[in-house]
């Protein structure tokens, strides 16, 4: 039976220090929460653009071209630039920063999850970017790249599921030059009022639903949603990046606050 969205919103609110132990509504034990978080990509990797079309209604799409409209990436035939994409398993903001510059940059994806690589690298080859879009299994805490290598950062609906954030953006301070931008698009807190409840009450009831009919299996969506009203506010979150070493942290606020872009500057 479906569950209205209010009895199941938890009254912990978006506490930043609750994120390493908490998955979805559920608390769990120290170190348990990546492995439990690999297991729902691995079995969600294969449908990984219909779960964020069913949880964006479509929209993850236009917010993602709209991120890498933000980024710029340069288009001068020979660059240097190099984007790092992290939890970006599948390549597809990778492919379009790539597509967005004429092909002139390149770019890493990083990711923990091997079944999402295995997903990116295949795309990757039927496009004919293997050798501009090249693919890396790391941990988003631990990265594994040299200080200064990389000119952007950018990370979509990955952040909520990496257990110990702040220190996945000191390692996105570290891994980025001098000038290097850093970049985070993610469902957020919805600040239109009635949009909220709507928007709740299509999340906790829809989405497990058509999860379950798409892919036989309700419940890493249910996570999914979950994890999104368990990550930090806009605010809570843009005073995290700044602690981490950035400047000009900055965001903006897609669709009245589903998703929210979140920007910052390295020098």
């Amino acid at each position: 039976m479906a569950q209205d969205a209010a009895s199941v919103r938890p009254s912990s609110g978006r506490s930043p220090d609750d994120m390493p132990t908490s998955f979805g509504f559920s608390t769990v034990g120290e170190g348990e929460k990546q492995g439990l978080v690999n297991d729902v990509f691995h079995k969600v990797a294969e449908r990984y653009d219909i779960m964020n079309d069913l949880m964006s209604g479509g929209l993850h799409r236009v917010w993602k071209d709209a991120m890498v409209s933000v980024l710029a990436p340069p288009k001068t035939p020979a660059s240097e630039w190099t984007l790092l994409d992290v939890a970006g398993g599948t390549g597809d903001v990778a492919t379009k920063v790539v597509r967005r510059s004429n092909e002139s940059v390149k770019a890493v994806v990083c990711d923990i999850n091997n079944s999402m690589l295995n997903v990116g690298q295949d795309r990757a080859t039927k496009a004919g970017l293997s050798e501009l879009v090249r693919f890396s299994q790391g941990n988003a805490e631990d990265l594994p790249f040299p200080d200064k290598s990389f000119d952007a950062y950018t990370i979509a609906f990955g952040i909520r599921n990496v257990p110990d954030i702040p220190k996945a953006l000191r390692e996105a301070h570290r891994v980025l030059k001098r000038g290097g931008r850093f970049l985070c698009l993610e469902f957020s807190e919805v600040d239109v009022p009635m949009l909220d409840k709507v928007y709740d009450a299509f999340s906790f009831n829809a989405i497990p639903a058509m999860g379950k009919m798409v892919t036989g299996d309700g419940e890493p969506y249910r996570y999914l949603v979950e994890s999104i009203r368990k990550f930090p506010h806009q605010e809570q979150f843009a005073r995290m990046i700044r602690e981490a070493g950035f400047e000009r942290v900055t965001y903006r606020n897609y669709s009245g606050g589903i998703a929210a872009l979140h920007t910052g500057w390295k020098y």
